[in-house]
C-alpha cells in the first residue's frame, strides 16, 4: 500500500511547513504540501497529477486531483478521480470522491464516501434491473 508503488511518484512542486498561501492552485505532474493552504487544489484536465499531503499539511478548500495520497487535514470535499490513499494521519472533514480507495488504521473521514464510475463526478445510481415503471420489486402494481 504505502511503499509498494509500480510508479514512481515525481514531485515538481513543494508547499515547505511553515508555508502559507491563500488562494487555488492549479497544477500538473507533481505537488507536494507540508504547509498551510487556503484555497482549492485542481490538477489540470487530462493529467496524471499527484497531489501528496504530508501530515503536517493542512488544505481548507476542495481537492480535484486524479492521485491522491493523504496524511495530513483536508477541510473541504476531496474528488480523487483516479486513486486515493488515506495514511494513517488523514484527516477529511468534508466529503470523498473516489474511483479507487485505500485506507489504513486510524484514517478519518468525517463526511460521505463515494464511489464514481471511472473517474465521472457524479454518483453510481442503484437500481434493480426487474424493477418497471409502475411495479415495485414484488412484482405488486405501486399505488400513487
Amino acid at each position: 500500500m504505502w511503499g509498494n508503488r509500480k510508479k514512481k511518484i515525481t514531485i515538481d512542486s513543494t508547499i515547505a511547513q511553515g508555508t502559507e498561501i491563500k488562494g487555488n492552485i492549479v497544477f500538473s505532474g507533481g505537488l507536494y504540501i507540508e504547509g498551510l493552504l487556503e484555497g482549492n487544489v485542481t490538477a489540470k484536465k487530462d493529467s496524471e497529477s499527484v497531489l501528496v499531503l504530508d501530515k503536517q499539511g493542512t488544505i481548507k478548500g476542495e481537492v480535484r486531483v486524479p492521485n491522491i495520497i493523504l496524511n495530513g487535514t483536508v477541510t473541504g470535499d476531496v474528488h480523487a478521480l483516479e486513486h486515493i490513499e488515506l495514511a494513517p494521519q488523514a484527516r477529511i472533514r468534508g466529503d470523498v470522491y473516489y474511483n479507487l480507495i485505500e485506507m489504513a488504521v486510524g484514517a478519518e473521514v468525517n463526511g460521505s464516501l463515494v464511489h464514481t464510475a471511472n473517474g465521472s463526478q457524479s454518483p453510481l445510481s442503484l437500481e434493480h434491473k426487474d424493477t418497471k415503471k409502475g411495479k415495485s420489486l414484488l412484482g405488486k402494481e405501486d399505488k400513487k
